[in-house]
């Protein structure tokens, strides 16, 4: 995800025998121009450390989970329940933000639900920040460590169970029935641990009705997760098991793929191993620092 990029249609230019190109005119979207890379947190003065034990304490309980998350075993959140406004923003401050943010929403009409969750990850691949509402009316404020904030997985797992009820399309929606006939197949087939199923609905002859009643007919969840690592990329759960939209867009905002993907959760939102290695690395020099300019 971070420091791994991602495959990204390339135009086509013909060519004559000779090799040289043809112009024929055609106008090719513009590509990504940049990637996100780590960026080194902007560190406080060694005095503003003074006094923030509860800070320390708490970064280095992340430090010792995202090792855990790293050697691939579950790792329990670290609460930030509790901690002072200071302490708090002086953790932010080293964790910094990330290239990749999520939010779940409350159910439709849910009224016991009021709240909304954010994620943020940190410049530290595989650490993230989630607060909001539980939906039984206590709090989170936690930092999770590993590939992806477990919430959103189950907040999909939870949408997947309101899958809107099947309907008859009309027969100008063929190329719809067809991608449909299609995502049932590989929701049917598709066990955990095996590669995304991809359907890439850039090269398939949809149109906007098409589009429109494959989205009734899938649902959209409540999970959006936004990652910035090469363009930017928007992703959203639909209301049916296993079921993710992946649109890509380029720095003008144009799409340049649009996909649907059945796995558990795109990989292209999640940390990498070899992220989290990397991550246990910086996150570890930056706290040895903070550990000498507070003593």
């Amino acid at each position: 995800m971070n420091t791994t990029s991602r495959p990204f249609p390339i135009p086509v230019i013909a060519q004559t025998p000779g090799g040289l190109p043809v112009d024929d005119g055609l106008e090719y979207l513009s590509m990504p121009r940049g990637m996100d890379t780590y960026q080194p947190p902007s560190l406080p003065e060694p005095e503003e450390l003074a006094g923030h034990d509860g800070a320390r304490q708490a970064l280095h309980a992340v430090l010792a989970a995202l090792r855990q998350a790293a050697a691939g075993e579950a790792a329990a959140p670290v609460s930030l329940q509790g901690l002072s406004a200071d302490d708090l923003a002086l953790i932010h401050q080293v964790l910094g933000e990330g290239e990749v943010s999520a939010q779940v929403l409350a159910a439709p009409g849910d009224l016991s639900r009021p709240g909304v969750l954010q994620v943020q990850e940190s410049v530290f691949a595989g650490v993230w920040r989630v607060i909001g509402d539980r939906g039984d009316g206590t709090l989170i404020d936690h930092v999770e460590a590993g590939p992806i904030p477990a919430l959103l997985i189950s907040a999909a797992r939870e949408d997947a169970r309101l899958a809107p009820a099947a309907m008859p399309l009309p027969a100008e929606a063929s190329n719809a029935q067809a991608v449909l006939v299609e995502l049932a197949e590989h929701r049917q087939h598709w066990r955990a641990g095996r590669p995304a199923e991809v359907v890439n609905l850039s090269l398939l002859p949809l149109s906007a009705l098409d589009i429109g009643l494959m989205d009734a007919q899938i649902g959209t969840g409540r999970v959006l997760i936004l990652s910035r690592g090469y363009g930017n990329c928007r992703i959203t759960n639909a209301c049916v098991p296993n079921t993710w939209r992946v649109v890509y867009y380029n720095s003008q905002d144009t799409v340049i793929l649009n996909s649907v993907e059945v796995c558990a959760i795109p990989e292209v939102a999640c940390a990498a191993p070899e992220d989290l290695q990397d991550s246990v690395e910086r996150l570890a020099e930056v706290l040895e620092w903070v550990d000498g300019a507070g003593a």
